[in-house]
């Protein structure tokens, strides 16, 4: 595929690859060679969030950075599900294809229960997981993110979503603790992929999966005990205003094993701590 006009080869300078599902054509990055590191992103972002790792790992590992359907330079299909399972599948259907085998797994945001899915069915495909600022269980506790997402499901929400662009707009700046490191250049990297309100279904379906996917999330969290063995990093921006810190809480409580790194970053740590998330990952690997 041919780079759209607003990409800068400079930021993200990494060839595309493209593997054609049963709903859409799924943009990936594949840079490097040696054992395979599958980093999964969650909303509104996309395989550019991964830049300032996917530089350096790929010197010494081979490194898949996939755009869920919806978003980034994927394909942006009306009539596809949108639901964490279907995004599953999909990473499944492309882990797949690759045949990629002893996999260190990188998963942030809803990439967490999206990518995790994979290492509860395959755990012996799954070497390492790191883990970013993210859950595996039902958010129906959440009392706050429930309310919310439950008013963005209807009339309002649908109109925040997909006419005004609330995700890469107001949500993602809202993301970051330092907002120097959102610059406009940066900022217009994440809005150009989702620069219309039908690119924009998926991230208006991810914000009512917070309710409305709570009996999958709950699935995946009664089989936690299948990756107990996996070793587990966990990197965490303590500073995140999108997700509540008593999630790093209950990773550290189920997971007393993991290695855990806090980093004084919001939501996306990728960007504001990129060298030390990068050589995080690269010492646990």
């Amino acid at each position: 595929m041919n780079s759209p006009k607003w990409l800068d080869r400079i930021l993200y300078p990494f060839a595309h690859h493209t593997l054609q599902l049963p709903d859409g054509q799924m943009h990936y990055v594949d840079e490097g060679e040696g054992e395979p590191i599958v980093i999964v992103h969650g909303t509104p972002t996309w395989s550019f969030l991964w830049r300032q790792q996917l530089k350096p790992l790929s010197r010494t590992h081979r490194c898949i950075a996939p755009d869920h359907l919806g978003f980034g330079l994927s394909d942006k299909p009306a009539d596809f599900a949108y639901t964490p399972e279907a995004h599953a599948d999909n990473l499944e259907r492309l882990i797949e294809h690759l045949q990629l085998k002893n996999i260190t797994l990188v998963v942030h945001d809803f990439g967490g229960p999206i990518g995790l899915r994979y290492a509860l069915k395959h755990p012996e495909n799954v070497k390492r997981l790191v883990i970013l600022n993210t859950w595996m269980w039902s958010l129906e506790e959440e009392q706050q993110m429930m309310k919310v997402s439950k008013f963005l499901s209807g009339g309002i929400g649908k109109f925040l979503y997909l006419r005004l662009g609330f995700s890469p707009r107001l949500l993602l700046p809202k993301g970051y603790h330092q907002r120097k490191y959102l610059t406009k250049d940066v900022h217009q990297h994440y809005l150009k992929p989702l620069s219309s309100a039908k690119s924009r279904l998926g991230t208006w379906e991810f914000a009512k999966a917070l309710h409305q996917s709570n009996p999958y999330f709950d699935e995946l969290w009664q089989q936690r005990e299948k990756i107990r063995n996996i070793p587990k990093l966990i990197l965490w921006g303590e500073k995140d205003s999108l997700l509540p810190i008593n999630f790093l809480n209950r990773w550290q409580e189920t997971y007393p094993e993991a290695k855990v790194l806090k980093m004084n970053a919001g939501h996306f740590l990728q960007e504001e701590k990129g060298s030390e998330v990068t050589d995080a990952i690269k010492q646990f690997i």
